[in-house]
């Protein structure tokens, strides 16, 4: 079984993690889980850094000693990791005085022992919230351009390592492995950073206390950054356990921050080159995540909790959001309007009405039973779904895996719709035909539920339960798992909404069951007057598809339509257009409904929904048809 070794980066623990944070864990993690379902033996370890001089500070201001501070935000970071499902297989501290102590003291020793490592004295511009000297033509009117701070003049005597030696090796290692840091864009940063000529940086701090002491140079500790990098190999066995360290090493994938490539990808290779040990196989810069187009900083009072989203909502729909949404590699927005919007989109109407319709009609026609059969047109769609997905989840492309698995639940809904299962269901001739659109339906369902087992671990094993298959994800694998299946049967279980809406109420999102009906509308308001945008997100229009129509005895306006409006059952609606149109007209069209109207009795039927419709001066209704989507797909 082919081994992987995936790392995020280390985080201070200054602070609680933001969202900023989470984007990077839960993107890791999808990485991990997905080389699992492929059948690879992954460990991924993350872990906290605690020699930053941020750190100290924090513990002083709490009156805490510094070691006790950590203690209790390992707690803190670990509770937050653990609510957000990330599956990390170890975690470390740069506390650790098993691993990361003698790892650290090892490569430093190794490395003045090759001439690498000398004194002298420095003098520069220091930033304390990155803990970096900045060179001046860096800063951005005299402050660091990530911390829009000024930072201070230090001049002090310290141990340096010779980067400079390692720019012609590093710029050869680019050359011969193309893909060591991805995406393009950072690669191409970087290589102009090495290309413009690399300096000597500093490997210690002096006349401090807190850190790692240097191994030939008890008054010096080692500096945070060179300190951290070394947290990969120390965990896997590096200066403690040379077997562990055989196996595990080289990390195959480094995730961090696009703000920190340049250590990753500069830094901690040429420390590697010193000492002589393997190069990470590849690094990956991911962008940031903004809140409303800003950076998140607390400066800034913009910071988003990532356990405010996954106590409302549960992990998943977040975990979906970061993946789906932001390309991997660039740079995101977070809203909450938005991230609403696509909970709704993607999970309540669209893979939660296909798993609650699967599941109902199937207890409905069949209690609960289904054969497989032989796939048709979805099962040509679900195989180009799982080859499109596999190359982007190998490329780490998270967004397109995860838009992949989402076209093959889409076709599902579409083919639900075009087959209508409930018309067959109304003739037992019909009855094979019937199980075959739902043993279709379902086994669709069943592979686009393992693809996104990486990203919903949690929801997928709910939906993977609900088709009658219980088995943990770890047990489960590309290709055995993706592949359709065409034999065996199965008992569904029914048990209701899987996501319910989100509705608007008063500037402030609310979750809603879907099998409630809709509240009584308010009276409609003056013409004349203007609505706020939290107003007209209460209306609902949706798309449905008219599957029967037909004239009202004794009623020279109504039509009774029998549309499908992505929902378990098709709806019936009343609607005041048959002056406009003959029945016959309207079978097949695509249309625009309001979806959460209240209930209404009109001539002994009740109608539920309206039918948009324009009415010229003078001439009849003209209804407002979509152009084809899916049924259910929101109007806005």
């Amino acid at each position: 079984m082919a081994r992987f070794l995936l790392t995020t980066a280390i985080d201070y623990v200054n602070s609680r993690p933001h969202l900023g944070t989470a984007y990077e864990k839960i993107t890791a993690d999808i990485i991990a889980r997905y080389r699992r379902l492929a059948g690879y033996d992954v460990h991924f370890l993350m872990g906290n850094d605690e020699h930053s001089q941020n750190v100290f500070k924090r513990a002083q201001e709490q009156g805490k000693d510094p070691l006790a501070y950590c203690d209790e935000m390992e707690q803190v970071f670990c509770e937050v990791w653990k609510r957000l499902d990330v599956s990390y297989d170890d975690f470390i501290r740069t506390t650790d005085r098993t691993r990361h102590y003698p790892a650290t003291q090892k490569l430093a020793q190794v490395a003045y022992d090759k001439g690498d490592i000398y004194e002298g004295s420095y003098e520069g511009w220091y930033c304390e919230g990155c803990e970096a000297f900045k060179p001046e033509k860096d800063l951005v009117n005299g402050n660091c351009p990530l911390h829009n701070t000024p930072p201070r003049w230090i001049k002090e005597k310290n141990w340096f390592f010779r980067l400079s030696r390692y720019q012609q090796p590093l710029l050869d290692h680019f050359a011969k492995h193309p893909s060591f840091l991805e995406p393009e864009i950072r690669r191409n940063e970087i290589l102009r950073l090495i290309e413009g000529g690399l300096e000597d940086i500093s490997m210690s701090r002096s006349g401090q206390s807190w850190g790692i002491p240097v191994p030939f140079d008890r008054d010096s500790v080692v500096y945070v950054w060179f300190d951290a990098l070394i947290n990969y190999a120390a965990a896997v066995g590096y200066g403690w356990n040379e077997d562990l360290y055989r196996q595990w090493w080289p990390a195959n994938l480094h995730v961090v921050g696009k703000d920190i490539t340049r250590f990753h990808s500069v830094f901690w290779p040429a420390m590697l080159m010193s000492v002589g040990e393997p190069l990470a196989e590849q690094v990956f810069g991911h962008g940031w995540v903004y809140f409303k187009g800003e950076r998140m900083s607390k400066s800034l009072g913009n910071i988003v909790d990532p356990l405010d989203a996954a106590n409302r909502f549960g992990p998943d729909p977040l975990r979906l959001y970061l993946a789906k949404e932001i390309p991997y590699g660039g740079d995101g927005d977070f809203t909450w309007g938005r991230f609403e919007e696509k909970y709704n989109a993607d999970l309540a109407n669209n893979l939660g009405n296909l798993v609650n319709r699967v599941a109902s009609m199937t207890e409905r026609y069949q209690q609960g039973r289904i054969r497989a059969t032989g796939g048709g047109a979805l099962a040509a769609i679900a195989a180009e779904s799982v080859s499109a997905y596999t190359a982007a989840m190998q490329a780490h492309a998270l967004h397109d895996g995860a838009a992949a698995a989402f076209r093959l639940i889409s076709a599902a809904n579409n083919f639900i719709a075009e087959q209508q299962p409930w018309a067959l269901a109304k003739d037992p001739a019909n009855a094979d035909q019937l199980n075959g659109v739902l043993a279709e339906s379902t086994e669709a369902v069943r592979i686009a539920a393992t693809l996104l087992a990486p990203i919903m671990p949690a929801s997928s094993t709910e939906i993977l339960r609900r088709l009658g298959d219980d088995r943990p994800l770890k047990d489960r694998r590309l290709g055995a798992d993706t592949a359709w299946r065409s034999s065996g049967e199965k008992q569904l279980l029914n048990a209701g909404a899987l996501w319910p809406r989100i509705e608007a109420e008063q500037g402030a999102a609310t979750v809603t069951d879907q099998t409630q009906k809709p509240a009584e509308t308010p009276a409609p308001a003056d013409t004349s007057s203007t609505i706020t945008i939290d107003d007209f997100m209460r209306v609902h229009l949706k798309v449905a598809k008219v599957l029967e129509a037909e004239r009202m005895p004794k009623s020279q306006k109504l039509l009774k339509l029998k549309v499908d409006a992505g929902e378990a059952e098709p709806r019936t609606i009343l609607a005041g257009i048959a002056e406009a149109y003959g029945p016959e007209a309207l079978i097949g069209k695509s249309i625009v409904i309001v979806a959460n109207l209240a209930p209404r009795k009109m001539m002994g039927i009740e109608s539920n929904g309206m039918v948009l419709a324009a009415s010229p001066e003078g001439g009849g209704a003209i209804v407002l048809n979509s152009e084809p989507a899916a049924p259910g797909t929101r109007v806005r």
